[in-house]
């Protein structure tokens, strides 16, 4: 095993640096954002480096040089002044039960620069509080404050799908954060950290200078690593994870970038990797789901059921800026809280007409998102699943037997245990080859096959095509007519003609599905 320490679960710079911990160095976009403005909003996904590039911030604030001796900020920094800061990690106030619980922990959480800075009775509020601190933090040491908030909306983020106590929460939060604009002649440098984006209007209300640097290419590496410091700063935990697996370097990075590269956060992007997932693979020297080993958050199911998203079109999204990077309570799909927390991300950008491509990020993203999501959109157990049915289907699939796939495909659908309540649903919907689509996409998904629904061709749209490495397959499901008639569809269309010269086999195969028993009835294959 390697000797090298990874700060998996450590977020403090002070403690990274003073302790040996393996570091990427952002400390020039640190010191280029503490000079970009005044008053900065950042959102990045969770599990991406936030609380970490927050740390790193209070210790350049704090004058902290002897930490980043080594580091690029020593070619750019030259004074090193000291001021006081306020850092405040606003995760611990989530899951309160009401407003007034919310508000107490706020009011827990300044207690400690209460007790360095000193209180005043009169203040009650956590707004108040907060005002008061900053005031007497300047009048003590003549300095401007920073102030740095981290997961600015963890609180508001469980209760999305509750308007009334999203409202009751909201204010208190707005209460709290008023100062931040109000008390401007004794800010420094106040930096705002999320996964959403809430409007100005509703929690940043008096802020309306604040310079959201989410989208920006400057910034767009700040959190994450780079594909460049992947292989700079970890070439020989890929040779030790490659000689661990059995591997060359060359393919044990090609695994590596496709587990876990794969975001952009802006129109000139480089590639992104996670940075929890990629840490903890080279600590365990295994490809695994990490970022999902806490399941998909619940905020987000909420949404994707309110809005009824069809997670089968989130392959490839063609749309403005202005349908991902909005307000979170203007939200008319859940489309930017995927983008937000990090289950879709940019993949190209059309400057003439201002369109983002997203597409799900990367292996990891997707097999997680399909088994949160697998029992809630069909009622399949995704354990049974992957345990029950998933290797048999998949080396059928792999050795080009078809048939065979399909076999091992009506033998587990006839013997699905489908999630209690989701009885009702199966009646609705028995008779849509919409249902069938779906189930079938995320089994496809859930194997890591590179499947599309609804594809659009000169002649109409292919209900589904599956990449393989050597095999594409041109899938027309029916209900209600033949298996032969679906075919005939696939023929007469040309649904399988834009695949001809892709160099891979071109396999056509039409499926009827049975209404009763919802498996496949019959299918019939043509090369």
């Amino acid at each position: 095993m390697t000797t090298r320490r990874y700060p998996i679960g450590i977020q403090t710079f002070s403690r990274i640096r003073r302790e040996g911990f393996v570091y990427v160095d952002k400390t020039d976009l640190v010191w280029q954002l503490a000079y970009y403005a005044k008053y900065i909003f950042l959102s990045r996904p969770r599990r991406f480096g936030k609380s970490l590039l927050t740390s790193t911030l209070e210790s350049y604030f704090r004058g902290e040089r002897e930490l980043f001796e080594g580091l690029k900020i020593m070619q750019l920094e030259q004074e090193w002044e000291q001021y006081p800061v306020i850092r405040l990690d606003i995760s611990v106030a989530k899951a309160q039960k009401d407003a007034e619980a919310l508000r107490h922990s706020l009011v827990v959480m300044l207690a400690k620069y209460e007790k360095f800075y000193g209180d005043n009775p009169l203040e009650q509020t956590p707004g108040q509080k907060l005002a008061g601190i900053i005031q007497r933090a300047y009048e003590m040491t003549g300095k401007q404050v920073a102030v740095i908030i981290d997961e600015y909306d963890a609180p508001l983020l469980d209760v999305l799908h509750d308007d009334g106590e999203l409202d009751d929460k909201r204010k208190v939060m707005q209460e709290f954060y008023v100062p931040l604009k109000a008390n401007e002649q004794y800010v420094k440098f106040c930096f705002i950290t999320g996964i959403t984006k809430f409007s100005q209007l509703s929690i940043f209300s008096t802020i309306n200078n604040m310079k959201n640097v989410t989208l920006s290419p400057r910034f767009s590496a700040i959190c994450g690593i780079t594909e460049q410091e992947v292989k700079e700063v970890f070439a020989e935990d890929i040779r030790a994870m490659a000689d661990h697996l059995g591997y060359t370097p060359e393919e044990m990075f090609q695994m590596i970038k496709l587990r876990y590269d794969g975001y952009h956060f802006s129109s000139k992007s480089e590639d992104i990797y996670n940075p929890f997932s990629l840490l903890n693979a080279f600590d365990d020297q295994e490809l695994d789901n990490y970022w999902f080993a806490t399941g998909t958050p619940t905020f987000l199911i909420h949404q994707m059921q309110h809005f009824k998203t069809d997670i089968m079109s989130l392959d490839k999204l063609e749309v403005p800026s202005s349908a991902f990077d909005q307000p979170t309570e203007n939200m008319r799909s859940a489309l930017p809280l995927l983008y937000q927390s990090g289950y879709l991300t940019i993949k190209g950008y059309d400057r003439n007409i201002q369109a983002y491509t997203l597409s799900i990020p990367n292996q990891e993203v997707r097999i997680g998102y399909v088994k949160g999501l697998l029992p809630i959109y069909t009622g399949l157990d995704d354990a049974d699943v992957q345990m029950g049915f998933a290797a048999k289907f998949w080396q059928a699939l792999t050795a080009g037997d078809i048939e065979q796939a399909m076999r091992e495909m009506q033998a587990y659908m006839a013997g699905i245990p489908y999630v209690e309540g989701f009885k009702q649903k199966l009646q609705e919907v028995a008779n849509a080859e919409g249902f069938y689509e779906y189930t079938l996409y995320l089994i496809f998904s859930m194997l890591n096959v590179y499947v599309r629904t609804q594809v659009k061709c000169a002649g109409g749209r292919a209900d589904m095509v599956v990449w393989m490495p050597d095999t594409t397959y041109v899938f027309e499901l029916k209900v209600n007519d033949t298996a032969q008639q679906a075919l005939a569809q696939i023929d007469s269309h040309d649904y399988a003609l834009p695949y001809q010269t892709e160099g891979r086999k071109v396999v056509k195969v039409g499926v009827k599905f049975n209404a009763d028993t919802r498996v496949p009835e019959e299918w019939v294959i043509a090369g």
